[in-house]
């Protein structure tokens, strides 16, 4: 646990990472609470509230290298007043817009979306040296994992035992609050040293094929955790198992922070293709545990315990390989390629449950997964090729 301590130890990590906890609990409950208000307080149906998601996924995958940008010009504290002001507008008027204004406010809310999940990947880099980072980045996705365990939960039971339009207006508060709390404490984006560093990188120098291949691994790794959601559902379904769902979830969540904290304190790091290799390969074979809830549970266990490590090896790799001046986009760009894995991966994955089995889910994500990585090493051993002399 000596990592763990003096990461622990380093000036201002603590109150980032309770921070962030918080902050990303309105985020993780947002999808939730847009899916119960228009499928049934609306009645819509949840093809129309899937539609809504989609065209608000499509805002945040835009919106979060822009905010990202802000950051790198003016700093931390204009880009939290925009998105604050921006996304808190919309909950608080969102229970009284029809479907259609509702769908193209989606996109504009999704464009303002707080970028809580950014602000925290930035921080760290800012915070913590180098040689602590797999560390602290490990701390980051098993904290994230709580945070999806937190806010849909919160989500349902204020819908349900109040009204949507309640959860809308807990929505809009507490975004306020976030925004607030991160304007006072204002985390570090650069460090000290950083902070000098005014001169302006060109995208073209930063983002290489290596990084472009880490952006591809983070978006696999959340096409693969979307698409096995998805699958779980419809094999828990499928089983007569569903009121058991919510264990199984649990123990998912559980087993990927596990392998989050054991990651955090290897002195090495795995490579990260290896790490989004693995958790493909252990995902294939998930649906071949048929029969009881709890044998499906065990056969999630293996691939769950890569989900953190590959999560945190891409903001790891993200924090090295771009500079200080550009790192707000660059993590706005990580932000991007996660939101497009789920955005590919949960509807993909359905279909093939819906004309298939759930058995062929697993497959499914499990497949997509081991295609990413191989383009991911591709893209990494075309820059590690030397250059032709002329």
């Amino acid at each position: 646990m000596q990592l763990y301590r003096r990461t622990l130890a380093l000036p201002g990590i603590r109150t980032l990472l309770v921070l962030v906890f918080f902050a990303r609990i309105p985020a993780t409950a947002s999808g939730m609470v847009l899916t119960l208000h228009i499928a049934v307080t609306m009645d819509r149906g949840y093809g129309a509230a899937g539609t809504v998601g989609a065209v608000a996924t499509v805002g945040i995958a835009l919106g979060a290298p822009l905010l990202g940008r802000v950051v790198d010009r003016f700093g931390l504290r204009p880009m939290l007043v925009i998105t604050t002001i921006g996304e808190a507008m919309f909950w608080l008027f969102a229970r009284f817009m029809p479907f259609e204004l509702l769908l193209v406010c989606g996109f504009v809310g999704g464009l303002l979306v707080l970028p809580a999940m950014s602000i925290g990947r930035q921080a760290i880099a800012a915070l913590v040296p180098e040689d602590l980072r797999r560390t602290a980045y490990s701390m980051d996705s098993v904290s994230t994992e709580l945070s999806f365990m937190v806010g849909p939960a919160a989500a349902v039971f204020v819908a349900t035992q109040f009204s949507t339009q309640t959860a809308t207006l807990a929505m809009a508060a507490g975004i306020v609050v976030v925004g607030a709390a991160l304007f006072v404490v204002n985390p570090a984006v650069r460090s000290e040293a950083e902070k000098a560093d005014t001169e302006k990188v060109p995208r073209r120098v930063w983002l290489t094929p290596r990084l472009a291949g880490v952006l591809l691994v983070g978006a696999g790794a959340v096409f693969i955790l979307a698409g096995t959601e998805v699958a779980i559902v419809a094999q828990m379904e499928h089983n007569g198992d569903l009121s058991w769902t919510g264990v199984v979830m649990v123990v998912w969540s559980a087993a990927s922070a596990v392998g989050g904290i054991v990651y955090g304190a290897m002195k090495r790091s795995v490579p990260q293709v290896t790490l989004m290799a693995g958790l493909a390969l252990l995902t294939i074979p998930i649906g071949l545990a048929g029969g009881s809830w709890w044998v499906l549970m065990l056969a999630i266990v293996p691939a769950a315990c890569l989900c953190a490590p590959t999560i945190a090896s891409t903001g790891e790799e993200v924090a090295r390989l771009a500079p200080a001046a550009a790192r707000g986009e660059a993590t706005g760009l990580q932000s991007s390629a996660f939101t497009l894995g789920s955005a590919v991966g949960a509807p993909l994955v359905g279909f093939v449950v819906d004309h298939g089995s759930p058995s062929w889910g697993f497959g499914v994500a499990g497949v997509g997964g081991v295609l990413v990585a191989g383009l991911a090493w591709v893209l990494a051993a075309r820059q590690r090729e030397p250059a032709p002399v002329s």
